[in-house]
């Protein structure tokens, strides 16, 4: 193999997703306190990239922005940059991450933080482009803007700290809880899918602490109209999850989430933490239906992560990768490569006649039948 260009801090850690950064023209510092003594030093702003060995949009963020030689000398010069793997830092990527959706809204993973010297937050995200996009300002951009971003910071923390002042003097004691689940039901009842499940219109996930919630809720109101509702709600959410893309119907177990309102169209990387509860969500909804359609999903889960996420050694692993390879032979990883179908591949892999059936009739066709497949593709180009 050819001899890397760069090689910065991030080769001597353990963890594989600052190893995948290692030879980035960015240069990596891990968090600690050699990174902080050079920001106060040089009186340099700090750029925390925080993300996962097996999140897509860390790999395409990568891709087009720490591997150019170019944006990395704009970040070399501009800031002191530190990678944080989530599933190794928790504790940093929670901070950082309440403060990215206190002020944007949203949150998820690669997430960017811009810190002040004293690791104080005052601009955050999640995916950042190398140009200027439509909907996102790109890393050029940032330089130019650097005295404007931090007088917002200021205010950014102010307002977040007044706000919390507020809440703490204003609610000496916690609300009854009583009146705590009545407010959650009513959201999550206003929020509903009522034809596909779920509370969102897109992207959708699982959430099987809503789910659970719902459960508990009927338990506590078995005898009312809410109380049927949160049941049907919890019920009719796990079964469209299970019929749909989301859930990987051959290889088992269920990836992140769909990118559609219709559990159709998955972001396909599959966390342990995920097929955990969604497990045990599924368990509940069998003993608490009777439907063995549950125990089968339940069953399903169980067995995907027993087969692909555990190790010999008797650990799991934490997610199985978004991107793959097309073909044993294929150089270059693509995302859900493992997942997709084109109707040729499925006549190809189906060709034995039903026995029986009209003539010509193969199990290619049964199958293209029973899972709607066509021949032009069930997914538009454009996602």
């Amino acid at each position: 193999p050819s001899v890397p260009r760069h090689t910065n801090r991030l080769i001597n850690e353990k963890s594989p997703y600052l190893l995948q950064h290692a030879h980035n023209p960015v240069d990596w510092y891990p968090w600690g306190q050699e990174a902080f003594d050079k920001a106060e030093k040089e009186n340099k702003l700090i750029f925390l990239s925080v993300g996962y060995s097996t999140c897509h949009w860390c790999h395409v963020m990568e891709e087009e922005s720490f591997k150019n030689k170019e944006i990395g000398e704009i970040m070399n010069k501009n800031f002191v940059c530190i990678k944080v793997d989530r599933e190794e830092r928790p504790d940093v990527d929670k901070v950082y991450m309440t403060f990215v959706q206190a002020t944007s809204g949203g949150g998820g993973w690669p997430m960017s933080v811009w810190l002040t010297p004293d690791l104080k937050p005052f601009v955050g995200g999640t995916y950042f482009p190398p140009e200027d996009g439509v909907h996102r300002v790109g890393f050029r951009t940032w330089k130019e803007n650097k005295d404007a971003l931090l007088e917002n910071s200021q205010k950014i923390l102010e307002a977040l700290l007044h706000g919390s002042e507020i809440r703490v003097r204003g609610q000496k004691s916690p609300p009854p809880s009583k009146e705590v689940m009545t407010t959650c039901f009513q959201q999550l009842s206003n929020s509903y899918d009522e034809d596909y499940g779920g509370f969102s219109e897109s992207p959708k996930f699982p959430t099987p602490v809503n789910l659970n919630f719902l459960f508990t809720y009927w338990a506590l109101h078995r005898t009312t109209p809410e109380g049927a509702r949160a049941l049907q709600m919890a019920l009719h959410t796990l079964k469209m999850m299970a019929h749909g893309g989301i859930h990987d119907h051959i290889g088992q177990g269920f990836h992140r989430y769909s990118t559609d309102q219709h559990w159709h169209v998955p972001h396909f990387e599959k966390m342990l933490y995920d097929q955990g509860q969604l497990a045990a969500t599924y368990s509940r909804a069998f003993q608490i239906s009777g439907d063995k359609f549950f125990a089968d999903v339940a069953q399903d889960i169980l067995l995907y992560v027993s087969r692909d996420l555990s190790d010999q050694v008797g650990g799991f692993y934490s997610a199985e990768d978004a991107d793959s390879y097309p073909t044993t032979v294929s150089g270059e990883k693509r995302e859900g490569a493992f997942c997709v179908w084109a109707a040729e591949e499925i006549r190809a892999l189906l060709p034995d006649p039903v026995e029986g059936a009209t003539e010509g009739t193969t199990l290619g066709d049964v199958f293209m039948h029973h899972y709607g497949v066509k021949e032009t593709g069930n997914v538009s180009p454009m996602k």
